[in-house]
């Protein structure tokens, strides 16, 4: 068995004050992130998409395993077929549950069963992890660390996408499995997010909401 083949590391120094100003400006340009919910059926080509999932894609992995799958979905056809299993799995997970301090909070930010997005946004990206991959003949191999590789890669996901232009909204119907029907995908993948992205709609609106501070969120030793 033969190690790894090394090259030199592709890396750009920057002086400490360039570093603070690209570090303040990354900053500032996540902050304007919101997650929206009324989208405009405007299309986004192609060829965005395409870069941001090669952005998640070069997240790190576990043992550089890369167990992800980003389903790309433009066909008018598939994405009501989402909708409307997605409105089905989530009008059931709401019956009965009147009074649930979580489904109140949920309420409060203006969401219910209705899933209109998921028709009028122009791309949903399904993303699923690999419980562990496939040889050509067949054999298991294992997979290690799949959620939180899977996790930094929608990270990436949604960064590269808002960096790009567009809005995001991060959805999780309860249960999930129905995505894997519907994209073709096979039993030992995962669905974990399904990403609907595109240009918020003209008359959009979002919760006023603030975020915690650095004092809050971190910790220094």
């Amino acid at each position: 068995m033969t190690g790894p083949i090394y090259e030199p590391l592709n890396f750009e120094l920057h002086d400490e004050h360039a570093m603070l100003e690209r570090a303040r400006a990354f900053c500032a340009l996540m902050a304007r992130r919101r997650t929206v919910r009324d989208f405009s059926g405007r299309p986004v080509p192609r060829a965005i998409i395409e870069h941001a999932v090669m952005t998640a894609a070069s997240a790190p992995s576990g043992a550089n395993q890369q167990p992800w799958t980003f389903v790309c979905i433009s066909d008018a056809a598939v994405k009501a077929k989402i909708r409307a299993a997605a409105e089905a799995e989530e009008r059931a997970f709401y019956e009965g549950r009147e009074g649930d301090e979580w489904l109140e909070a949920l309420k409060a930010l203006g969401t219910d069963w209705r899933k209109p997005f998921l028709e009028t946004a122009p791309w949903l990206i399904a993303c699923f992890g690999q419980r562990h991959g496939v040889a050509p003949g067949g054999k298991h191999i294992k997979h290690y660390y799949v959620p939180e590789s899977v996790g930094i890669a929608i990270g990436f996901l949604i960064a590269a996408l808002h960096n790009a232009g567009l809005a995001t909204l991060t959805h999780t119907p309860s249960p999930m499995g129905f995505l894997n029907k519907i994209c073709g995908r096979p039993a030992h993948e995962k669905a974990y997010v399904l990403l609907v992205a595109g240009y918020p709609a003209a008359e959009c609106k979002v919760p006023r909401i603030g975020k915690k501070e650095l004092e809050d969120v971190s910790v220094w030793m």
